[in-house]
């Protein structure tokens, strides 16, 4: 019983550890494109219709702005 537990962890790091490396080289392969410069400065721009709403006014954050001041 005692065996089995550690094979089985043992055998769980080497699949995270595994997905960790092959993970970070997709991200490495992804921004490989550094020296390439935009006229956007880095922010994505997306072509969804849909409106952003970031903050809306209400009296919770009313109450948060009042007392953070």
């Amino acid at each position: 019983m005692q065996q089995s537990r550690r094979d089985f962890a043992k055998k769980t790091a080497i699949v995270t550890a595994g997905a960790a490396v092959v993970g970070s080289t997709a991200v490495m392969a992804a921004s490989g494109n550094e020296g390439v410069q935009s006229s956007s400065n880095g922010v994505v721009v997306g072509s969804s219709k849909k409106k952003e709403v970031t903050y809306k006014k209400t009296n919770t954050w009313a109450e948060y702005y009042k007392n953070a001041v």
